[in-house]
């Protein structure tokens, strides 16, 4: 099945050919597209200058039947697409406080944390401590988390890999995963465009399964676990902050766990430090 053309692509396909009245409000759209879903024809007017005609003729342009129909598509890409709709104009004109982004991490980390329980950590790290081989996943934004989780629970984990690598696809390795193994999948906004089919595939390998998303991503029953990331920001991008406390929990409570064999595997690896003189 062809994937549905975005609400953005439209837009940005569209603006050569545009009056000059409809790509000023085109304009506004792809930097705050976020404002056609929240407001009105009338209002949406008004704030990119132009009038009410220019926007139904806009709207039209783009393949919508009316204005409604541009504002839902648009209000449904919001939910998971771009952080550009959740920026607005009146952003764009004032600078956060460093306060205000304080207390958004502040606040996003305590909400992440009460869906979240003790039971639930403890589980996920013994579940790695005993698996046959740990799989990091992760595209995009999640990428850079699965490297850093991968590369904190080597202390203790020896079976551990994050995938893909550069220049890598999954096949060669998702081949490889079994029963036995953890597979922690990252799957912050903005996801890539088959991630269904990765889980499919994942599930398919009845390999235990811990899904990490941001707060948008609809609850995926059939993973074992799923931790979902609050993320919201007073600025243009996200605040991943509860998802960098999430993978040092675990991190901890992995160190934790892993007792004496960990320590003793800690204890390894500082003396090779030493030797090597790598640090």
């Amino acid at each position: 099945m062809p994937k549905e053309t975005s609400f953005l692509f439209r837009v940005r396909q569209a603006l050569p050919d545009l009056h000059p009245a409809e790509r000023r409000l085109g304009d506004f759209v792809c930097d705050f597209p976020g404002e056609l879903a929240s407001y009105s024809a009338q209002e949406l007017a008004a704030l990119a200058h132009v009038s009410k005609a220019t926007v139904s003729r806009f709207v039209q342009r783009l393949g919508y039947a009316n204005y409604e129909e541009a504002r839902r598509h648009a209000r449904a890409e919001k939910q998971t697409g771009s952080r550009l709709f959740l920026s607005t104009s009146t952003d764009a004109s004032t600078t956060q406080s460093i306060k205000a982004h304080i207390a958004q991490a502040i606040a996003n980390i305590d909400a992440t944390f009460l869906a979240i329980n003790d039971t639930q950590i403890d589980a996920v790290a013994e579940a790695m401590l005993n698996a046959r081989k740990v799989w990091m996943v992760g595209f995009r934004s999640s990428h850079p988390f699965a490297s850093y989780l991968q590369w904190q629970l080597t202390q203790v984990i020896e079976n551990i890999v994050a995938i893909p690598g550069p220049g890598q696809t999954l096949g060669e390795h998702l081949v490889s995963v079994e029963e036995q193994d953890v597979v922690v999948l990252f799957g912050l906004r903005r996801r890539i465009a088959r991630m269904d089919l990765l889980i499919e595939q994942i599930l398919r390998s009845k390999a235990r399964f811990l899904y990490i998303t941001d707060e948008g991503a609809p609850v995926l029953t059939s993973a074992e676990w799923h931790f979902l990331c609050q993320t919201l920001a007073p600025g243009p991008l996200f605040n991943h902050a509860s998802v960098m406390a999430l993978c040092h929990l675990l991190i901890t409570r992995c160190v934790e766990k892993a007792e004496i064999s960990g320590r003793r595997r800690l204890r390894n690896i500082e003396a090779l430090n030493d030797s090597l003189e790598e640090l």
